[in-house]
């Protein structure tokens, strides 16, 4: 075999790197370069916050279960878009990732974050306003008032729904007896008693025609014809028959479905992967589902494998790797081998 001669030039700039690096490896004291420190601060500014509470106090607590803002708030939810809503007395505001109160308590009611605006309650008419918490439409709607979803927001004026833009402008007029959010550019809405889709104009795309419909997602929606419920695809045709007492919405490739009183989950094609059998059942949410049997809550993975056996009073679905559960009126966190990282406290 023939012996390979390296050039004397590449032997010195291999030689010159090795030394380079040794020699920042072995400084402690030397920064990391500018990428790399921003690639940390993203990191840390993206870490997931998870809301606990103890001693009748609430703050926030990371993946790995360390306290990161003290229990301070009378209540406190999951960050939304960067911020949080927290009650203090018997108001709502909004705090970051540092817990530093951001917009003052002030609201009657708050919700989380959508698109860049959140409604709130001030007296009995609700609102919507920015991160800054500026108005970007005064409080003038019904107590019915919905997250923005695509750039527009369902809201009732009288006993009739209709859109508003993030300026707070109506551009659907009221006229349906219900209205669903747009999901994957359509919406479900309803009149006399029947329901098709339209879109953002406000034009039908599939028109009223079933006894109940819930929104598109992944290219299919839930139907009911008759007393049974199928599926159709964006032009309205079915596309699994109905058969179903009752269907859900798929999530991650799958949707929970009804038969006999029981829930299991179809794919795309109406193959069940998890034959029913559970008294209740969610959607999937990070490779798991919640399920129900009895009267207790556990998890199973997309093969219908319990991660997690039914064993909690309540739960939630996984949401950045954790999901929240209750023992009586305990509450903790889980993560998706089953584990606990903070164990049920008040």
């Amino acid at each position: 075999m023939r012996k390979t001669n390296i050039p004397n030039f590449i032997w010195m700039v291999l030689i010159t790197i090795l030394i380079s690096t040794f020699a920042y490896a072995g400084d402690e004291n030397t920064p990391a370069p500018q990428g790399e420190q921003q690639a940390q601060a993203i990191s840390a500014d993206d870490m997931p916050l998870f809301p606990i509470c103890v001693g009748g106090k609430c703050g926030y607590i990371d993946r790995t279960g360390k306290i990161v803002i003290e229990p301070q708030f009378d209540w406190a939810v999951s960050f939304s878009e960067g911020l949080a809503k927290v009650e203090v007395g018997e108001k709502w505001g909004y705090i970051d990732r540092t817990g530093e109160i951001v917009i003052e308590p002030q609201f009657d009611e708050a919700e989380d974050f959508s698109e860049g605006q959140a409604q709130v309650e001030f007296g009995e008419n609700w609102g919507y306003i920015d991160k800054t918490g500026q108005y970007v439409a005064e409080p003038q709607f019904d107590s019915n008032c919905w997250d923005f979803s695509e750039g527009l927001a369902r809201a009732k004026v009288g006993d009739k729904w209709g859109y508003i833009d993030m300026t707070g402008e109506i551009v659907i007029e009221p006229q349906f007896d219900w209205a669903s959010a747009f999901s994957e550019g359509l919406a479900a809405v309803r009149v006399g008693g029947k329901w098709g889709y339209i879109d953002k104009t406000g034009r039908y795309v599939i028109e009223p025609q079933f006894n109940w419909t819930s929104d598109f997602s992944e290219g299919l929606a839930p139907v009911r014809v008759g007393d049974k419920l199928g599926y159709i695809d964006r032009t309205g045709k079915i596309v699994i028959e109905p058969q179903f007492g009752w269907a859900g919405t798929f999530s991650e490739g799958l949707a929970m479905v009804q038969v006999d009183r029981k829930r299991g989950y179809i794919d795309k094609t109406g193959k069940y992967v998890a034959n029913p059998q559970f008294d209740e059942a969610w959607d999937f949410s990070e490779g798991l589902a919640m399920v129900c049997v009895g009267d207790k809550l556990g998890y199973i993975d997309k093969t219908g494998e319990y991660i997690a056996e039914p064993q909690f009073d309540n739960a939630w679905p996984f949401s950045e790797g954790l999901a929240e559960v209750m023992i009586g009126d305990k509450w903790g966190y889980i993560d998706k081998t089953g584990k606990y990282v903070w164990e049920p406290t008040n």
